[in-house]
């Protein structure tokens, strides 16, 4: 009955959430202030209604289909890159390979046809290329470091897309464990199919091939910014785990170790993009300011999506961070509305009552909402970094442009 109450509240909440938010503030790193209350009135002051509906002006790009002058029809990102994602694939299975069958086996088990996802990562990172002034060749097959040709560069930011990946994959692996989860991408997790052990071990091991692909490019500033990556993967996990009263009650706090946890990954991974590309400071920082703020936008997606999937369109159980004990944006918010839900954070949630209140609150606030509009506007942010880039009249480098522009949308309004 409680949840079922709760669940027609949030949807309530979540519809018509499709807004549209002005650019106020570049300088504070995550849009927060310090105080819970102010955070709020910074994010709600941007807001201008109409018949209920955010609307966003005074910016020099839109997020909106009809608008821009970037997106002018919709587009598939993922069709774009289809075959060097294929490619990217296939080396990826390739790199995996190793002489003991069993850890052969577990590294490769997301890797796998069917079970690898939509390889979100190497899309963006593709498409990174692309719009930095690089035409999209044929997927070339590896080539050794030495001519200055654009189809060599290709290929190094190729390596860049399978590293990030790897990355990526051993950080799940890593995950599922210290939650102790047991699905992941609609399959059992690695750690409930072959244990905890193996589990580590293949995340280890990926990190090793991650890091010999990372050395063949031979670009010390790009192998230092994969290699602050993998300390903030590490940072933000026990950020996580080790936390004060203050710290978990903290929306600063939050947002920090979530670009340390996602979104540090992607935006450090755009840079080295760009630095491969022998871009200008500028174009990296903007590569780098679209990567931060499209991760951010995507892990708040998640938050709101923990708590209004379903385990079947996650592939993973929902309401798994609020049972882990896991304190997100959503809940934050509805904290701000509600002073006494605190109480509740604080005692934690090993009591199944403790988690039905906090969901109760959830549902009578406005928490779901605030998180969906704090994504928007990072998503709008990172539109804007996209649009700020040198102009171009390449056709190729305005699709991709436009295609990454389209990926703040997925980004915003998926479902899973």
């Amino acid at each position: 009955m409680l949840f079922s109450r709760f669940s027609r509240n949030l949807r309530g909440a979540f519809n018509g959430c499709r807004c549209y938010l002005s650019i106020r503030d570049h300088n504070h790193r995550f849009l927060l202030s310090r105080s819970p209350t102010d955070f709020t009135q910074q994010v709600m002051s941007s807001l201008v209604f109409s018949k209920g509906m955010p609307a966003l002006y005074s910016s020099r790009y839109q997020i909106h289909h009809q608008s821009s002058s970037l997106v002018e029809d919709e587009l598939d990102p993922f069709s774009l890159v289809a075959d060097e994602l294929s490619h990217i694939g296939n080396k990826l299975r390739e790199m995996v390979v190793a002489e003991v069958p069993k850890l052969a086996s577990a590294a490769e088990y997301f890797f796998k046809m069917g079970v690898e996802g939509k390889r979100f990562r190497p899309t963006v990172l593709l498409l990174m290329s692309t719009a930095l002034n690089l035409p999209i060749p044929l997927a070339p097959p590896p080539m050794e470091l030495g001519d200055a040709t654009r189809n060599d560069l290709r290929s190094r930011q190729q390596r860049i897309a399978e590293i990030t990946e790897m990355i990526h994959v051993a950080s799940l692996l890593h995950d599922d464990v210290l939650d102790d989860a047991d699905t992941r991408r609609g399959i059992g997790s690695l750690n409930f199919v072959m244990g905890n052990k193996l589990a580590v071990l293949a995340g280890d091991f990926l990190l090793s091939r991650a890091c010999v692909t990372l050395a063949s490019l031979k670009n010390t500033e790009v192998v230092s910014l994969l290699a602050k990556v993998v300390e903030h993967l590490v940072t933000g996990e026990t950020m996580q785990m080790t936390t004060t009263s203050d710290q978990r009650c903290s929306m600063e706090y939050y947002m920090e170790k979530t670009y340390y946890k996602t979104a540090s990954l992607i935006s450090n991974s755009c840079k080295a993009i760009a630095i491969l590309a022998g871009q200008t400071t500028e174009v990296a920082v903007l590569a780098f300011e679209y990567g931060k703020n499209l991760g951010l936008a995507f892990q708040l997606i998640d938050d709101v999506l923990d708590f209004t999937g379903t385990s079947a369109s996650l592939g993973k159980g929902s309401l798994s961070d609020i049972q882990h004990g896991i304190v997100t944006a959503p809940i934050l918010f509805a904290m701000e509305e509600f002073p006494q839900l605190r109480t509740i954070v604080e005692e934690g949630f090993e009591k199944p009552e403790n988690v039905n209140i906090a969901l109760d609150y959830l549902g009578k606030s406005r928490g779901i909402q605030k998180t969906k509009e704090l994504a928007v506007k990072h998503a709008t942010l990172a539109a804007e970094a996209i649009d700020s880039l040198p102009e171009s009249d390449d056709e190729d480098v305005r699709k991709s442009r436009k295609a990454l522009v389209e990926l703040t949308q997925i980004v915003i309004t998926r479902t899973k």
